[in-house]
């Protein structure tokens, strides 16, 4: 009898915690919709003509895969064209995402070149955890999560970015949508 309950309670456990998990993920536009940096996104003014508030230094739409630099509320550069991240690596969405490092001739940990040595990631600034950053490369074929500019888009990045400012990746359409 207590063989069959050992093997009969952890099943109980097991469901309800997978449909904890998938009720979390469905949930996730939900719950960050109620996130203060999200309440604080809805109540500041766009930048005219994109999708982002006067409060980012950087903006990243999604949708159009365009990006733009902001100073003192106004676009300073952009839109330009950018590579996003792919199916199972997308872009994170952010509201208030912050430049935490910058690194001119950085690596990539995570991936490799064919010849076996580490991706280059050049005039990288980085905004998200997990290494998601602003860098040189191509344009036309989707990233691994990172934001990737032309050459000259990634070092005025690089150059216009500083440690603490705010990133917002966003879908246009979804916040056109939520603001009505």
């Amino acid at each position: 009898m207590s063989t069959t309950r050992s093997s009969r309670s952890p099943r109980p456990a097991i469901v309800v915690a997978l449909v904890t998990a998938a009720l979390a993920l469905i949930g996730v536009g939900t719950a960050l919709a109620g996130t203060p940096a999200a309440q604080a996104f809805r109540e500041q003014p766009l930048v005219p003509g994109t999708p982002c508030t006067i409060t980012a230094s950087a903006c990243v739409d999604l949708d159009s895969k365009q990006s733009w630099l902001f100073e003192n509320g106004a676009i300073s550069h952009g839109p330009v064209p950018v590579a996003i991240g792919g199916p199972g690596k997308e872009t994170p969405i952010g509201h208030s995402l912050r430049v935490y490092r910058k690194e001119e001739l950085h690596k990539s940990g995570e991936y490799t070149m064919t010849n076996g040595e580490p991706a280059p990631m050049p005039w990288s600034v980085f905004f998200q955890d997990g290494g998601i950053a602003f860098h040189e490369g191509r344009t036309d074929t989707p990233s691994a999560g990172c934001v990737r500019l032309t050459r000259e888009n990634a070092i005025t990045w690089y150059n216009a970015l500083e440690i603490g400012d705010q990133v917002q990746v966003v879908s246009a359409q979804a916040v056109h949508a939520a603001r009505g």
